[in-house]
């Protein structure tokens, strides 16, 4: 067995294995405050919640497969705070039963009392995470190169927009707004502009205008992300080039005479970049950096090792800071920097890593915020 297929069948038992605990300790707690409930009927009900993202990819009319796709969406929040939750009150009643707190004839009781405050949690949780993927924060920082020819330069970092996912378009409006608010010298998009397929996007043309009305003095530049790959690539460049907006991939432009700023092929895109492969820069890199500063644009942070001493500035996103708790953990520990401003040593290049300005799966955050990123360049 290779290990895909290794990864899909665990990925898959897990999955089934947590929902089916999730959904018998749902029941028991429903059952006993309300005795005589259907569990086939029960059953089927979770079900189709537990597989809804699924369905929504099959073959459907118009509008049920969007549909399917935004309750998955919003189930796998859902499902990863029931099953946390779940996993504690439990804990706490094996605590309970082995300090002799709760006896036998409670844990009924106490199982019902425990689902219910799983359950209301689950929904405070997912209510406030709805809510803060909505409010864009500002981050900035401050960034020296000691090259007085860039001093003063704004650049507004924003990646991970994510369009087409749930929530993704009602947010654009808002984000280009405060991108223009900053007035800045450079935008930089930093891959994953469109979630894996352009034609979710309900309406393109609005996404076009949106992209023309963003303002900067030197242009608008864009690599490509990981879910910016598959079979639309082809139409979310033809968009961008519409949209006045500079796709670089794996070329470089240089800026008022100043800085070069070089775009990355993210190096594992989701169906790939059709033609396009990702190509080793380094000797255009060691040539245009001897004569201005380099900044890169490479959406997957795990390549930031690739330019040391090369470059001045990387810019990434991709890691969403784990996006809901507790995936900030995982994301710090699989990353050398998952997030915020960072750099090795005084030879080594600048680092700034996004948490994004959008959201991928669950339209929700918590524990991490959605973000524009403006940085002043020294």
């Amino acid at each position: 067995m290779n290990g895909i297929a290794f990864a899909f069948i665990f990925a898959i038992s897990f999955y089934g294995g947590t929902n089916i605990y999730i959904a018998k300790r749902l029941y028991q707690g429903i059952n006993w405050y309300f005795s005589g409930v259907n569990v086939v009927l029960f059953s089927c009900l979770y079900a189709f919640f537990a597989l809804a993202l699924l369905i929504g990819f099959l073959p459907l009319p118009f509008g049920i497969d969007r549909a399917m796709r935004a309750i998955g969406s919003y189930w796998i929040g859902i499902y990863v705070y029931l099953g946390l939750l779940f996993i504690a009150a439990d804990l706490l009643i094996l605590l309970g039963k082995a300090t002799h707190i709760i006896h036998g004839s409670m844990l009924n009781g106490v199982r019902f009392y425990s689902a219910l405050a799983v359950v209301l949690l689950t929904a405070a949780i997912i209510s406030y995470g709805m809510y803060n993927a909505g409010d864009i924060k500002h981050v900035s920082y401050k960034v020296n190169f000691n090259e007085p020819a860039v001093s003063g330069m704004k650049i507004v970092l924003i990646s991970d927009l994510h369009l087409g996912a749930v929530k993704s378009e009602e947010r654009l409006e808002g984000i280009v707004r405060a991108v223009n608010k900053h007035n800045p010298d450079i935008v930089c998009m930093a891959g994953d502009i469109f979630n894996d397929n352009i034609n979710a996007v309900r309406d393109l043309g609005r996404v076009a205008e949106l992209f023309k009305s963003i303002e900067a003095e030197y242009g608008v530049y864009a690599c490509l992300g990981n879910h910016d790959g598959g079979r639309t690539t082809g139409k979310i460049m033809a968009l961008l080039e519409e949209s006045g907006i500079t796709l670089l991939n794996d070329d470089y432009r240089i800026i008022d005479g100043r800085l070069a700023l070089f775009g990355r092929l993210d190096s594992r895109p989701i169906g790939g970049f059709g033609e396009l492969k990702r190509r080793d820069i380094t000797g255009t890199i060691d040539s245009v950096g001897a004569d201005m500063p380099v900044i890169v644009m490479d959406h997957n942070p795990s390549k930031i090792a690739d330019y040391s001493g090369k470059v001045n500035l990387i810019l990434s996103g991709h890691t969403h800071r784990g996006q809901i708790f507790p995936g900030s953990l995982v994301t710090k520990a699989m990353y050398a920097v998952d997030y915020g401003h960072y750099r090795m040593g005084a030879d080594s290049p600048h680092v700034i890593v996004t948490s994004g300005a959008g959201t991928w799966g669950p339209p929700i955050r918590v524990g991490t915020n959605s973000e524009i990123v403006t940085i002043v360049l020294r």
